[in-house]
């Protein structure tokens, strides 16, 4: 397999568990507000980690692959401050949060995150609303 190929391979990889941790996400998001006991079963308490860690691994691996580092390209940085609220809006929405209104709230925040991320990444534009 080629260079190009295997970096291809990479980000397509990357790009699904892009998808399979917001949809998770989402669904994790769900089942709070409706107080489902499901969201305590093990595949919905270890699955997260797995997608996000793959997530997180591909992610760096590509960044090595094309050389563009946070930091040093704006939209990388904006991606990792968009992933920190992310993960910060996340926190309080599934665990944090002292009421279901508090946790709709940034659960609706935390995904709003997601959604600046993933535009982030489709543009390569910090602000790519504009």
């Amino acid at each position: 397999m080629s260079a190009v190929m295997s970096y291809l391979a990479l980000k397509y990889f990357h790009v699904a568990c892009v998808l399979l941790s917001g949809l998770g996400f989402a669904w994790r998001g769900g089942l709070m507000l409706a107080g489902s006991p499901r969201l305590q079963g093990r595949l919905l308490r270890f699955g997260p980690h797995v997608v996000d860690t793959l997530l997180l691994t591909s992610a760096l691996t590509l960044a090595g692959l094309s050389g563009q580092y946070p930091f040093a390209q704006p939209w990388l940085t904006a991606k990792v401050c968009g992933l920190l609220a992310y993960i910060g809006l996340g926190t309080i929405a599934l665990k944090r949060g002292r009421t279901r209104n508090i946790r709709a709230v940034f659960l609706v925040l935390a995904l709003l995150a997601y959604g600046y991320i993933v535009s982030v990444a489709l543009t390569r534009q910090p602000w790519p609303f504009s």
